[in-house]
């Protein structure tokens, strides 16, 4: 689980056009009523008792002060800590900072000059400043030998056909400087606008993506995460996947949560369509994934779809008509790079998950489980298929599926 603190709610010093928190704003629901609590925050950190990412809106506009306060507890327990920004408001001393705590610096950056005009800072000359004064402070913090990840949203604007060299070009340079950590984020469409003048078309959506797969085979220091994941997706190696390809409950985002200015859990925003931040359900629930399973695709569903346990859907964030019972708008664009991926490993000479002869079983076991309100990797669904079918496992206490922890993470002893 992701833990995000968001001191200031989605307050930013930015308005990017196409930002997910908007509804949040447009409700009125910007930031917190009263100043963030730092003992508050402080006791939710402890009780939560992982890591954690200073998240927003922008959470530099955090003053300094409090910011160190809340890395050197960080660094204290944990020897680590991570920033997602903009970039915009990192100082020197910033930077002292970050080098000091171990801060790994997520920077949120849709290319060079006009290819980040989506990142809107008032006018476009401001725009255009900022969008160079972020460049210039992630290189700063390279110089210091800091961590640095971006990530960047694919919309008109550096992923169209004409542009989309100049983006492959910059991604590139990235490479070149040691950047190791790139994630490619979908527009997620939430305003008829937004749809109309930013989202790219299916097609060109998909030629992007398959560019960028071709892209990664020349770059040194860069595998794009999105990428990875799917490829361990195919092989059912999901451990470690970012929170897009979990089983999400938007009632309790098991794989994403908020720790606000005054210590209350709260879900992934991306959720938040309506502008209202939910507070989280006490039971974590998988109806959207049984539902999705057995409802056909004419009807917003998944059946029959060779990739299901892989794609699970995708995130409720970005379903159809923006209902979260709806499997992802996106699906198109997905099952055609899922497709693409597993062209790849059948020519490397492996089989895929989705083609694989106990895919069917997998999904029937992996069903099972979110149906009774658990979960468990792929990796672990088909190690008890294997443990079964070989007889090494016995019955576990549960009946003929495997059983997870309390996270639902992993197997238990039982279950093999």
């Amino acid at each position: 689980m992701s833990t995000e603190v968001t001191p200031f709610g989605v307050l930013c010093n930015l308005s990017c056009n196409y930002c997910y928190q908007h509804p949040m704003r447009d409700a009125g629901n910007v930031g917190n009523k009263k100043p963030y609590d730092m003992k508050k925050m402080f006791a939710a950190l402890e009780k939560n008792g992982s890591d954690f990412l200073m998240f927003g809106g922008e959470p530099l506009l955090m003053p300094i002060e409090d910011l160190r306060e809340i890395f050197r507890w960080g660094f204290e327990r944990y020897k680590r800590n991570n920033i997602q920004t903009n970039g915009v408001l990192i100082t020197p001393a910033h930077i002292d900072m970050f080098k000091e705590f171990n801060v790994h610096v997520g920077f949120s950056l849709d290319g060079p000059d006009a290819l980040n005009d989506s990142r809107w800072a008032g006018t476009l000359e401001r725009t255009r400043q900022t969008t160079e004064q972020s460049h210039a402070n992630m290189r700063a913090c390279m110089e210091r030998g800091l961590a640095v990840s971006i990530i960047i949203t694919l919309y008109k604007g550096n992923a169209a056909p004409a542009i989309l060299p100049r983006l492959k070009e910059w991604i590139q340079q990235l490479d070149g400087m040691g950047v190791k950590w790139v994630r490619v984020h979908l527009l997620e469409v939430d305003h008829p606008l937004v749809r109309e003048r930013m989202q790219l078309s299916v097609p060109d959506t998909i030629n992007a993506l398959l560019e960028l797969v071709q892209l990664e085979t020349q770059l040194v220091n860069i595998k794009l995460d999105i990428l990875n994941d799917m490829r361990a997706l195919l092989r059912a190696k999901d451990d470690n996947i970012t929170c897009i390809w979990n089983p999400c409950d938007p009632y309790t985002t098991e794989a994403v949560q908020g720790i606000d200015g005054q210590g209350n859990l709260s879900n992934c925003g991306r959720t938040n369509k309506d502008g209202i931040p939910r507070v989280k359900a006490d039971t974590v629930s998988y109806a959207r994934q049984v539902a999705l399973f057995h409802t056909p695709q004419e009807h917003g569903g998944c059946k029959g779809c060779r990739f299901f346990l892989m794609c699970k859907g995708q995130c409720p964030g970005t379903a159809i008509d923006g209902d979260w019972r709806n499997r992802s708008e996106q699906c198109p664009i997905w099952f055609a790079l899922f497709e693409q991926l597993e062209k790849q490993l059948v020519a490397a000479g492996e089989t895929p998950l989705s083609i694989a002869p106990d895919r069917q079983q997998l999904e029937s076991v992996m069903v099972q489980l979110w149906d009774s309100g658990r979960r468990a990797p792929l990796r672990a669904g088909r190690e008890f298929l294997t443990q079964q079918t070989t007889k090494i496992a016995g019955e576990n206490d549960h009946g003929d599926v495997p059983h997870g922890d309390e996270h639902g993470d992993h197997w238990d002893g039982n279950g093999g």
